[in-house]
């Protein structure tokens, strides 16, 4: 992601509804591990990280670019500079990957899964969040540095083959699919913007709802995946 993009997200992240609910899934996520050695992979802004810092955590914010990890630094958040397909971390080192919206932004995604497998405790978790459905590309994809968007079998498989065992799968934004679909079709660029108040507090009602509905095997925006190595 271009350096004025990950300006873009941090400007928004605090207040904006996709993030706020995305960070309490990640809250959710968690819920019930043992706190230990964490990193967050693609931290940006670092609004992950700091959820997984509030649950007690020792984790870094991984960032490729000086851009985002300039945006860690200054939030006073660890930063570690490194390439998801090369992690400078020790073998065996860590127990939680977080990988939100990365592995999109990888050609090999392959490299980069065996790269989290190599770093994780046989303990470990691996979280993953992915853009869903090749048929929502768009012109946000294009000026986000995306190059797919995924499915349940393409995820799954490039898991798999990297050692992983899915232990959960599931859509989110589902309800709002329609519209974002609607919108993409005529986007120029990226959806990193304000939102105005009110729809903010609207789509925020619309996600949340979506916790206490039977949608999460349905077609969304988003996938969400939880994966452990393989024994």
């Amino acid at each position: 992601m271009e350096g004025t993009e990950v300006r873009k997200l941090a400007a928004v992240e605090d207040a904006h509804w996709w993030y706020q609910e995305r960070r309490h899934l990640l809250r959710q996520a968690i819920r019930g591990l043992r706190p230990g050695r964490a990193m967050d992979i693609g931290a940006a802004g670092g609004g992950n990280t700091r959820v997984l810092q509030a649950a007690g955590w020792s984790v870094a914010a991984l960032e490729y670019g000086a851009d985002g990890a300039a945006v860690a630094a200054e939030r006073g958040l660890p930063v570690l500079r490194g390439d998801a397909t090369a992690l400078p971390v020790e073998d065996d080192s860590l127990d939680l990957v977080v990988a939100f919206d990365v592995l999109e932004h990888i050609l090999d995604d392959d490299a980069a899964v065996a790269e989290v497998l190599r770093v994780l405790r046989p303990t470990g978790h691996f979280l993953i969040a992915v853009p869903a459905d090749p048929r929502l590309w768009s012109e946000h994809d294009v000026a986000v540095d995306h190059v797919r968007r995924y499915t349940r079998a393409t995820l799954s498989q490039v898991l798999e083959r990297g050692g992983f065992e899915v232990t959960s799968l599931t859509s989110w934004n589902v309800l709002l699919r329609p519209v974002v679909a609607l919108r993409r079709r005529s986007s120029s660029g990226s959806d990193l913007e304000q939102v105005p108040a009110v729809l903010n507090v609207a789509l925020r009602a619309v996600v949340t709802l979506e916790r206490y509905l039977p949608v999460k095997a349905m077609p969304g925006v988003t996938l969400l995946a939880e994966a452990r190595p393989r024994a």
